[in-house]
């Protein structure tokens, strides 16, 4: 599996997510597999986003789109995001 990780301010939590679930259609046609959202101790407004898709060059393509900057905008984005790319090498959880 591959892994995004995208870290990035917003304005405002609450406009964030209610744009975030609008474009859930759009996410999974795009491949996404999974979406999880992680919010900073400190600061509601800093997020971290861990996204799994199926497939790498999906998911590039993905975040690299013009779309994907233009809805990011449109949400309240505000700052240029972090954006990490990852595979998966082992799952160490305790069964």
């Amino acid at each position: 599996m591959s892994y995004v990780l995208i870290r990035h301010q917003v304005a405002d939590y609450a406009k964030w997510k209610r744009g975030v679930r609008a474009a859930a259609a759009w996410r999974k046609a795009s491949g996404e597999v999974s979406f999880q959202v992680f919010r900073s101790s400190t600061d509601p407004n800093d997020l971290t986003v861990v996204c799994r898709w199926a497939s790498a060059a999906r998911m590039r393509k993905f975040v690299e789109s013009a779309e994907l900057r233009e809805r990011m905008q449109q949400v309240g984005v505000i700052n240029k995001p972090e954006i990490q790319f990852f595979s998966q090498a082992d799952d160490l959880s305790v069964a």
